[in-house]
């Protein structure tokens, strides 16, 4: 006889019979992965704002900021209220005969915040699929009679085939295959894209470059482009008729300080956008592509292509989705987050160089903007030195062969010390040099942010060697 769990059932299982259902039926590493730091021990029982709730009771200070998702933090009540409504109302989700009201004024409201012409607006699931519509859009602008594409050596862009191929990071070293026509060039350098552009042309001279693909400010590496390069790449594309597309997924609705973070440079506008991640304020799944006017009606503004794009999708401008994407944008203005960013960073930005400074053999450098801060840790001699034996002593010989094996191991095991000590909840980039992200909330209160401060103060205080055989005797064979 079958048997099913219910939503009650959900609710009533224990950590282990958690555990053992992953193992089973999800993914018997991640398990053995998000242990290894203290995470995964105790399931959540609620959160709110920055605060995560444990069933044991226990209150953990979440500063990752879901990554990205979490700019109104957990459970925003605005938010909670709007879908609510929905679905007091008994409003329809979705259907393709139907015009959205949603859909409508969402598309609006996105078009009054962003500058020029970015007008026309396109509502998929999630960030690599709102870059790979961004680059279906740039394609079918040129008809196809364009075959390369250009992505820096430094980006994220999502793990699709296509947005995949689109990444500088490939975090496993094992190869998927990926749209054709890729060419690659060096974050931030200019000639570098001028030079592949100029040698990349069709067999009449003109150029074979359909779109160029970059992340302004790399939430991933925490590398960040001059507003020389951007506005060079702009005046490139414009020369080359050359689609310019600025994927702020994770930098968008005010993390760095600026409603997105180009917007800090006055007349600078790409040709698309991509945005996701805290555009559904926490509570869904919807991401967007804004395209400039005259980009979009060369491409799909016709009888015969209008339904190429996707609005055709079945789950495009899903309508709680939508009605909670509205939500969320209209918090992030009235409660103007740019600013909220600005004033954690007046906090933030000081007291991380301050620790940079008291701890100048374990802090290497500290960057970032607004609630967005990378802290890399140092991979000197004496840490080298330090990690080799430890490597030698504890850790299995297969694990060594990952080339940031002793960055992320050092880091780890500062995240570990954070959760376990602390109930502070951070996380490390699995791209660039692996820094330890400080990217919380734009709710978070200045008590809290100097909280964290206090306690990574703390942390490292207590040496590296401390820390690093801590966490490697504790459960580093279950990472890599």
């Amino acid at each position: 006889m079958t048997s099913l769990y219910s939503v009650d059932d959900c609710e009533s299982l224990t950590t282990k019979q958690v555990h053992g259902l992953y193992k089973d039926h999800v993914n018997k590493s991640q398990v053995s992965l998000m242990t290894s730091f203290g995470f995964g021990q105790e399931l959540v029982e609620s959160a709110e704002g920055v605060w995560i709730t444990q069933r044991d009771g226990r209150r953990v200070l979440d500063f990752t900021g879901g990554v990205g998702v979490l700019n109104h933090g957990h459970n925003h009540p605005r938010i909670l209220a709007a879908r609510q409504r929905f679905q007091e109302r008994r409003s329809m989700e979705v259907h393709k005969t139907y015009f959205s009201p949603y859909v409508a004024a969402l598309g609006h409201n996105l078009a009054e915040l962003l500058p020029g012409d970015l007008n026309m607006s396109f509502f998929p699931n999630s960030g690599a699929e709102a870059v790979e519509g961004a680059v279906k859009l740039a394609y079918k602008y040129h008809g196809g009679r364009r075959s390369r594409v250009l992505r820096s050596d430094i980006s994220f862009h999502g793990k699709l085939l296509g947005s995949g191929s689109l990444t500088g990071q490939n975090q496993s070293g094992f190869q998927f295959p990926g749209i054709p026509g890729v060419e690659i060039f060096r974050y931030g350098d200019l000639d570098s894209v001028r030079k592949l552009v100029a040698g990349l042309r069709t067999d009449k001279g003109e150029s074979d470059v359909y779109a160029i693909l970059i992340e302004p400010l790399s939430a991933s590496t925490m590398n960040e482009c001059s507003e020389e390069f951007l506005r060079g790449l702009r005046e490139l594309c414009t020369a080359e008729d050359i689609v310019l597309l600025f994927d702020e997924i994770y930098t968008g609705w005010g993390k760095t300080g600026t409603l997105f973070h180009f917007m800090r440079y006055e007349g600078l506008v790409p040709d698309i956008l991509t945005t996701s991640k805290s555009f559904g304020g926490g509570k869904s799944s919807i991401s967007a592509f804004v395209a400039r006017e005259p980009v979009f009606r060369k491409a799909y503004d016709n009888l015969t292509d209008a339904l190429l794009q996707s609005t055709s999708t079945t789950y495009y401008g899903f309508g709680e989705e939508a009605v909670t994407a509205i939500e969320a944008v209209n918090v992030a203005v009235e409660d103007d987050y740019p600013a909220r960013a600005r004033d954690i960073e007046r906090i933030l930005a000081p007291g991380l160089e301050r620790i940079a400074k008291e701890y100048p053999d374990v802090v290497a450098e500290v960057r970032g903007h607004g609630a967005l801060h990378g802290v890399f840790l140092h991979k000197g001699p004496k840490i080298l030195e330090l990690v080799t034996k430890l490597v030698t002593k504890l850790v299995p010989g297969a694990m060594t062969k990952d080339p940031r094996f002793r960055t992320k191991l050092i880091t780890s095991s500062v995240v570990n010390a954070l959760y376990r000590d602390h109930g502070i909840y951070t996380y490390y980039t699995l791209n660039g040099d692996n820094p330890l992200m400080v990217a919380p909330s734009l709710v978070a209160e200045p008590h809290e942010v100097e909280f964290f401060l206090d306690c990574l103060d703390k942390t490292l205080a207590q040496g590296l060697p401390r820390l690093l055989t801590r966490f490697v005797k504790e459960k580093v064979s279950s990472l890599w």
